[in-house]
């Protein structure tokens, strides 16, 4: 299913949800203070309740978004650190293979990480960018199956090419998953749910106001504000490789300047 805001820019999504919050509120307002001398007490506070209760779901419901972004990004934290353990495994692992195949597939594996550490680099949105990226992964996964194969026809003991073969399925693995948790957002139907919720809590709170006679607040447009800001971290969170809070790649850098190292040393 294709997401529709995904490719979106952060920025544009709060500053749109801060414009309609404040039309909104500024309507509410309008409409408010036009009803204000033919309506009752009982009524305002009617009003001012189902206010407060607007605010309370509000809040609820940003909890649960952020929570869910917020494991988002844990997970695909992980998941750098998951497959970057996974590659160098493989890699020390590969120093143990028959010395037909032992250099093939060390060179395989340096070539592996740095694809994957470009792979990082790349915006979710270049689509073709990564189909080209996908395509090279899966030839350098079918390549080092091919030695690996070898590898057992020439040694078959388990503590040699076996422990290979295992690490290499657990490599391949991981990278599934973090492929799977990259893709991984919150749903659109939510953060539609959110924005209504917005609007229609800031039409009640600036009805709210223009039955009280004045204007909202300045109180209510800090509130608005912080809304606005929570919403784009929530937002930045949920989109990885796009926005300021970023997924860190440290893990896998440094794997590819261990083995960079570990080359250097074997070509000695």
């Amino acid at each position: 299913m294709t997401e529709f805001m995904y490719d979106i820019d952060s920025v544009l999504i709060a500053g749109v949800l801060l414009v309609s919050m404040l039309l909104a509120i500024e309507s509410g307002y309008r409409l408010g203070s036009r009803s204000e001398h033919v309506t009752g007490e009982d009524f305002k506070q009617h009003v001012n309740a189902t206010s407060a209760s607007l605010l309370g779901i509000l809040a609820l419901l940003l909890g649960f978004t952020f929570s869910l972004s917020l494991q988002r990004y844990d997970s695909r934290s992980e998941a750098v650190v998951d497959e970057a353990n996974a590659i160098g495994t493989t890699y020390l692992r590969s120093r143990m293979l028959p010395a037909g195949v032992r250099d093939e597939v060390g060179k395989l594996l340096h070539e592996y990480v740095d694809l994957r550490v470009k792979a990082g680099e790349i915006d979710l949105t270049a689509h073709q960018t990564l189909s080209e990226m996908a395509a090279e992964t899966g030839r350098l996964h079918s390549a080092l199956w091919d030695y690996a194969r070898r590898a057992v026809e020439l040694d078959p003991r388990p503590v040699t090419s076996g422990l290979f073969v295992q690490t290499l399925n657990e490599l391949i693995d991981n990278y599934g998953k973090r492929d799977a948790e990259l893709a991984r957002h919150v749903p659109e139907f939510v953060l539609i749910l959110l924005y209504i919720t917005f609007i229609m809590t800031g039409a009640v709170v600036g009805y709210a106001t223009g039955l009280a006679g004045h204007r909202p607040s300045f109180v209510t447009h800090i509130l608005v504000g912080l809304i606005v800001i929570l919403v784009f971290i929530i937002v930045d969170l949920d989109r990885p490789r796009r926005g300021w809070i970023q997924v860190s790649q440290k893990s896998m850098l440094d794997l590819q300047t261990d083995i960079r190292e570990l080359s250097g040393v074997g070509k000695q």
